[in-house]
């Protein structure tokens, strides 16, 4: 192979070495992007002949021919030379073995650098949609599980020790809430993504007189990335898609722990579906939530590839360098790593049987409703702090003597303090305690049904 193979070929006087070429080649990689390629090339190649740039039929034989490549791509016919470096060349020698020399006109005004800019951009576009799509339908599941347990105790807890009863619709909403954060930061960042590079070329622009927003709005930016060497140079939105996506991988993360957790004898508090989990190799009486423990793990790798696109890009100059050819692999992984862990966890969460009666008797144990005792004489006159004492002695009472709050009766509760009345016995039920609650957002019955009407007006829209 000669130099002048090479479509940078012409100043060289002697070809790429074959190490060199291997390391550089990104095709494997990028060739991930073959649709959102043609369909910026076919944009551009339209753009050019309503521009008068290249004749009219010219610009037919290209789109016909860019359609054939497509085809190959989605038959899985498409075979790449062993020297081609991209998906971007890829695409150009075939079109220009297709269609002859004609093939040759389509990069007229463009840069790889730009054109690789909105092939991604394009990409992100089209992946937050579908992640989007796939939060929108975790939350579904969430939502229908959520719906059937509003009577349902369990304990709360705040350093995986238990602090106050809670409804488990309550808890199921929080994931809920989480997950909507996550897809309000995905749409969020495809308004930042939804802008088009493409026509900045290498740098500078381009002397042609070519219409950057007929090609925007063909492919369906809503507007451009005006300054030339910022379009090419920009990788902030590459940058914010996968940490969108790391932030994600973390709430699921958070959430599969609590299957893992509430999955064991210790808690008891759910079954994970058969289909959802798996057995020992060992030990035959196993039942381990190995999807959750995955997405948890996964989650890692999530990370990983944000902190791959943050260390690559932070000492760049402006505009271009080869080392952005590294944003792809990170930026699908990210995808891939967050897409899955949705499906995955749509699927696993909607296996789910809920053990209402261990629930509700651990939500029975701990002093869970010890905090209610202090509200009870903080309502009466007595400082929070000086009530938080007197219910502090009465749960230290209890710990000496195996004794739960349950177990103690008026005299026992005025003994500690006299403004104790016989309502205050009722507090002691964990039921009780839940609908005692006022304020909004809070694990109370009506508000846990209001918030359950929300999130159904929410997650039908």
């Amino acid at each position: 192979m000669s130099a002048n193979d090479q479509p940078w070929g012409g100043r060289f006087r002697s070809p790429l070495d074959t190490v060199a070429l291997r390391y550089s080649r990104s095709f494997e990689i990028d060739r991930r992007l073959f649709r959102e390629d043609i369909s910026g090339s076919i944009a551009h190649a339209e753009m050019l002949g309503a521009q008068g740039i290249i004749a009219r039929g010219e610009v037919r034989s290209i789109v016909r021919g860019l359609k054939k490549v497509l085809e190959e791509f989605e038959a899985g016919t498409f075979v790449a030379a062993d020297d081609v470096e991209d998906i971007h060349m890829a695409v150009e020698q075939r079109l220009t073995e297709l269609i002859g020399p004609a093939g040759g006109r389509l990069h007229t005004a463009r840069s790889r650098n730009d054109q690789v800019a909105t092939d991604t951009r394009l990409f992100m576009r089209g992946a937050i949609d579908t992640a989007v799509n796939r939060i929108r339908a975790v939350q579904r599941v969430v939502l229908e599980l959520a719906e059937v347990e509003t009577e349902t105790v369990m304990p709360g807890y705040t350093h995986t020790q238990r602090a106050q009863p809670v409804l488990l619709a309550h808890h199921l909403l929080a994931w809920c809430a989480m997950l909507d954060r996550d897809r309000e930061r995905l749409l969020d960042c495809r308004k930042r993504v939804n802008r088009s590079p493409l026509g900045a070329a290498a740098l500078a622009g381009t002397s042609f007189s070519i219409d950057r927003k007929a090609t925007a709005n063909a492919l369906g930016f809503d507007e451009l990335e005006e300054n030339s060497i910022d379009a090419v140079a920009a990788r902030d939105v590459h940058i914010e898609f996968t940490a969108a996506f790391a932030i994600l991988m973390a709430t699921l993360s958070r959430i599969a722990e609590e299957l893992v957790l509430w999955s064991t004898e210790e808690f008891g508090f759910i079954t994970i579906g058969d289909a959802w989990t798996t057995g020992s190799s060992i030990m035959p009486q196993k039942k381990n939530p190995d999807m959750a423990e995955l997405v948890r793990g996964r989650a890692g790798a999530a990370v990983g590839a944000l902190a791959s696109m943050l260390t690559m890009t932070k000492g760049l100059p402006l505009a271009y360098n080869r080392d952005m050819q590294e944003d792809k692999r990170p930026l699908f992984d990210a995808f891939d790593t967050g897409c899955e862990a949705l499906e995955v966890m749509a699927g696993m969460i909607s296996s789910i049987t809920v053990q209402r009666d261990r629930m509700a008797a651990t939500a029975d144990q701990g002093y869970s409703t010890a905090t209610e005792l202090a509200d009870y004489l903080t309502a009466r006159g007595v400082p929070f702090r000086e009530a938080h004492g007197v219910v502090g002695r009465i749960v230290g009472y209890c710990a000496e003597r195996a004794l739960q709050l349950r177990d103690l009766d008026l005299q026992m509760l005025q003994g500690f303090c006299p403004r104790f009345g016989g309502d205050a016995l009722a507090l002691l039920d964990p039921l009780t305690s839940i609908r005692h609650k006022r304020s909004s957002g809070s694990t109370a019955p009506r508000e846990v049904a209001r918030s359950l009407r929300r999130w159904r007006r929410r997650l039908a829209q």
